[in-house]
């Protein structure tokens, strides 16, 4: 028997949860009729949810002895979830998704057909088309991508989805790298391994809103860059000479003007705009600098990637617990 954990991160969803649910034990178990050797365990992650979320699991888990779940003790983000989810996925064969169903559950047997023989360690999805996002976010979505494959070593496939179908392998090989600040996309390029990508048109929500605004999409993408490349760095110290060549050449056409042609130089707008300027210049590579020390300054103190506070586990226990002090009580009485 193989064994397939689905993995599956969430915030606050409580509106489509039990749609996702049912769709996915759906597909699990047409796959186990297909495939008679898997068996499945459904793990969710709660990120620190402030709607109904964790009361769903609970009677999920309660109803299903296949779904387990992870309580964090506050929100840790997106990349923390995935990272929970692997760390204490059992599977022969992992998979990631999202419940919001924009990772449609009816790929994952053709996923499986790819990972199953060894042939691929990895089947993902790939969007080709961003239908129902904004001009603006698809348009800085694209350049984000052209713009990380031109300063990275790491390969990162336009379109590519966080939704993927691995072998035990790679999984064990994502959970070496233990840092703590996490660019899940990258990550799974770095380690590398066969991969086979399925091209599909974009899905929206059925229900709920995404908890991903513009700006932390913005800061998610600032994450990667500063990941996976070193180039702000070389850029910064770019900077730094073309100012300093700048200057050497402006001096020289000072002296030049006021020695040979005896012209005045003017003072204060000249010097308030070389101010300006290169304090300008020196504040730019400052925050690059600063950037790159406070991912050093998080890594450094070994802070956990997440804290969990409750699991199915733990939550049964407590349900037994208090239903074994209820019959005391009974008796007592």
């Amino acid at each position: 028997m193989k064994l397939v954990s689905v993995v599956v991160p969430c915030y606050n969803e409580q509106e489509v949860l039990p749609m996702f649910y049912d769709e996915i034990t759906k597909v699990t178990d047409q796959m186990k009729a297909d495939f008679p050797e898997l068996s499945f365990e459904y793990l969710f992650v709660n990120d620190g949810s402030k709607d109904n979320t964790l009361n769903i699991l609970r009677s999920l888990s309660l109803k299903d002895e296949r779904v387990r779940y992870i309580s964090f003790s506050r929100n840790f983000g997106k990349e923390s979830g995935m990272y929970a989810g692997l760390r204490n996925a059992k599977g022969d064969f992992v998979v990631v998704m999202d419940a919001d169903l924009q990772h449609p559950p009816a790929f994952l047997p053709e996923m499986y057909s790819y990972v199953r023989n060894g042939e691929y360690d990895c089947a993902t999805t790939r969007r080709v088309s961003r239908k129902g996002e904004s001009k603006v976010r698809s348009w800085f979505a694209r350049k984000f991508y052209k713009i990380m494959n031109k300063i990275s070593q790491t390969e990162i496939v336009d379109g590519a989805q966080d939704f993927r179908f691995m072998s035990r392998q790679m999984v064990d090989a994502i959970l070496d790298m233990t840092e703590y600040n996490r660019f899940s996309k990258g990550i799974f390029s770095w380690v590398g391994f066969n991969t086979r990508y399925i091209e599909y048109e974009n899905v929206e929500r059925p229900a709920g809103t995404t908890s991903w605004s513009f700006w932390g999409l913005v800061k998610y993408s600032l994450e990667g860059i500063m990941a996976f490349s070193t180039a702000p760095l070389a850029i910064a110290s770019m900077l730094g000479v073309i100012s300093c060549i700048i200057a050497f050449v402006l001096m020289i056409i000072t002296v030049v003007k006021t020695l040979v042609f005896g012209e005045e130089v003017a003072g204060y707008p000249t010097t308030i705009c070389v101010i300006f300027l290169l304090s300008g210049l020196q504040l730019f590579c400052t925050g690059i600098l600063g950037q790159y020390l406070s991912k050093t300054y998080l890594e450094t103190k070994n802070r956990p990637i997440y804290i969990a506070k409750e699991t199915e586990e733990t939550y049964r226990q407590r349900q037994k617990e208090n239903s074994a002090g209820g019959e005391q009580k009974q008796e007592a009485r």
